[in-house]
C-alpha cells in the first residue's frame, strides 16, 4: 500500500504554477498534459488545493495561481491538503488479532507507538521542504539535463 499520488499531482500541480506564471495559461488541461491524467482529476486536487488556501482558481474562469509565496509552503501543506491519509492512521494494525495469545493481545498496543512516532517523523521531515526548495531543484535538473544534452 502506498501513499495516495494526490500527494505527488498536488506537488506537480503547484510546481507548475509556480513555473508557469501565466495564470491565463493554467488551465486543467494544460495542467493535466504535463501530469499525464485527466483533466477532471486535476480539478479534484486543484478543489482540495484551494479549500487549504494554497491556490487561487475560480469557477468558469479559466487559469489558476498560487496563493501564497513558494517559501511559505511546506510539503506537509500539500500533503494534508490532499488529505493523503487520516492523522495518526498512516500506518494500520491488522484487525482482531487472537486475545488469547500473547503477541496477539498485545500487538496493536505496541505497534500504535511505533507507528505513531514513524509517522511524525514523515511529517517532521516533510514540514521541513518548502515548495521553493523542489522548484529550485527542478529547475537545477533541467538545466543540467540542458547542459548534458548539449
Amino acid at each position: 500500500m502506498s501513499i495516495s499520488s494526490r500527494f505527488s499531482v498536488a506537488i506537480h500541480i503547484l510546481c507548475l504554477l509556480a513555473v508557469s506564471k501565466d495564470k491565463a495559461t493554467n488551465t486543467s488541461e494544460y495542467i493535466a498534459a504535463s501530469v499525464n491524467t485527466n483533466p477532471v482529476v486535476i480539478r479534484k486536487v486543484m478543489s482540495m488545493l484551494k479549500s487549504a488556501g494554497l491556490v487561487h482558481v475560480r469557477a468558469g474562469v479559466a487559469g489558476a495561481e498560487l496563493a501564497k509565496e513558494l517559501p511559505n509552503i511546506t510539503l506537509l501543506d500539500v500533503y494534508k491538503a490532499v488529505n493523503v491519509v487520516a492523522e495518526n492512521d498512516l500506518f494500520n494494525s491488522h484487525e482482531r488479532p487472537n486475545p488469547e495469545c500473547i503477541v496477539g493481545r498485545n500487538i496493536q498496543q505496541s505497534l500504535t507507538k511505533q507507528f505513531s512516532a514513524a509517522q511524525n517523523a514523515m511529517e517532521q521531515s516533510l514540514a521541513s521542504v518548502t515548495l521553493a526548495e523542489v522548484v529550485e531543484d527542478i529547475l537545477e535538473s533541467d538545466k543540467m539535463r540542458s547542459l548534458e544534452n548539449g
